[in-house]
C-alpha cells in the first residue's frame, strides 16, 4: 500500500499577505494569508514547498548558507517561478553595483538600502534563483511558487517600519552585497517542460503532461511534486492543484496531459 504521499497544508498570516486568495486558495474571514506551506515529510524533508501572495512590500531581508547558519540548522538557497502579477509588480534581488558592508549598515538605518537593489519587472514565468547570502524584497501584486532548503533562518535588514525585529549585524555577516548574476534569473514562458534548476542543493523542474523518461531517470528517488494545473494520481490518490505531494517514485504518479507541475529533489 502507498503512504498517503499529500503533504499537510499550513496557511500562514502576514501583513504584506492578502484577504483575497486566488482559487484553489481561500483566506478565512479577517485574515491576510501571505504564504501557503506545505509541512515538509520523508522522503523530502529537506525542501520546502510553499505559495506567496502579496499586497504589500516584504522586508528587504537576507538568509544564510549552511556554513553560516546557527549550529544545528540548514541553510536557505531559494528560487521562486511567478504565477501570476499586476502589472507594476517587480522584485527586488542583489545590489545595483558593488557596496560596503558599512554602506549596506547605513542604508538599512536609514530606509535608502531599497534604492540600493536590483529592482525587475516580473510577470507570469519569470524565474529566480536566489542563492544564499542574496539580498531581497519583494514587491506587491505578486502570486509565487517557492522551492527552497528547508529553513526559516531570516534576517531582516528593513522592514517598511513595521514593528518587527532588525538582524543587521547577522545579516550584514552572510550578504553577499554584490549584483545578482544574470544567468540566475529567465522567463520560461509556461507552455512546455524545462530544467529550472540542478544543484547544489535541489533539482528543479518545470513540467507540462506527462514526465518524459529522461525526467523520470534525473528523479529516481523521492520527489515533491506539486501541480500548478491540472492533477496528478497514484493508486487512488488524487493530488490537485494548490497541494504537495512526496513521493518515493514518479513511475506510479499519471499526470494530466495538459497541466502542469513543479518537481523537486533535494541533493543533501
Amino acid at each position: 500500500m502507498i503512504e498517503r504521499p499529500i503533504l499537510p497544508t499550513r496557511a500562514v498570516e502576514k501583513v504584506w499577505g492578502r484577504e483575497h486568495l486566488s482559487a484553489p486558495f481561500s483566506a478565512p474571514d479577517g485574515q491576510r494569508i501571505g504564504e501557503i506551506w506545505f509541512e515538509p515529510a520523508e522522503p523530502c524533508e529537506n525542501l520546502l514547498a510553499k505559495y506567496l501572495f502579496t499586497s504589500e512590500k516584504l522586508s528587504v531581508q537576507v538568509h544564510p548558507s549552511d556554513a553560516q547558519a546557527p549550529d544545528g540548522q540548514s541553510g536557505k538557497e531559494e528560487c521562486w517561478l511567478v504565477l501570476d502579477a499586476e502589472p507594476d509588480a517587480v522584485l527586488a534581488i542583489g545590489f545595483k553595483e558593488a557596496i560596503s558592508a558599512a554602506t549596506m549598515r547605513s542604508a538599512a538605518l536609514d530606509g535608502s538600502i531599497e534604492h540600493l537593489l536590483e529592482w525587475h519587472p516580473a510577470k507570469r514565468g519569470d524565474f529566480f534563483y536566489l542563492p544564499a547570502g542574496t539580498v531581497h524584497a519583494i514587491g506587491p501584486g505578486l502570486s509565487l511558487a517557492e522551492i527552497q532548503q528547508n529553513s526559516d533562518i531570516t534576517y531582516r535588514l528593513f522592514d517598511y517600519g513595521r514593528p518587527r525585529e532588525l538582524h543587521l549585524d547577522a545579516a550584514i555577516a552572510v550578504a553577499d552585497r554584490t549584483p545578482h548574476p544574470a544567468h540566475l534569473r529567465r522567463n520560461i514562458g509556461m507552455d512546455q517542460s524545462v530544467q529550472l534548476v540542478d544543484g547544489p542543493y535541489f533539482k528543479l523542474d518545470f513540467i507540462v503532461g506527462e514526465p518524459d523518461p529522461e525526467t523520470l531517470k534525473r528523479f529516481d528517488g523521492g520527489v515533491l511534486v506539486m501541480p500548478l494545473s491540472g492533477d496528478v494520481t497514484i493508486a487512488d490518490e488524487c493530488i490537485a492543484e494548490g497541494e504537495c505531494a512526496a513521493l518515493t517514485s514518479l513511475a506510479p504518479a499519471r499526470f494530466s496531459p495538459q497541466g502542469s507541475a513543479l518537481l523537486a529533489q533535494s541533493l543533501r
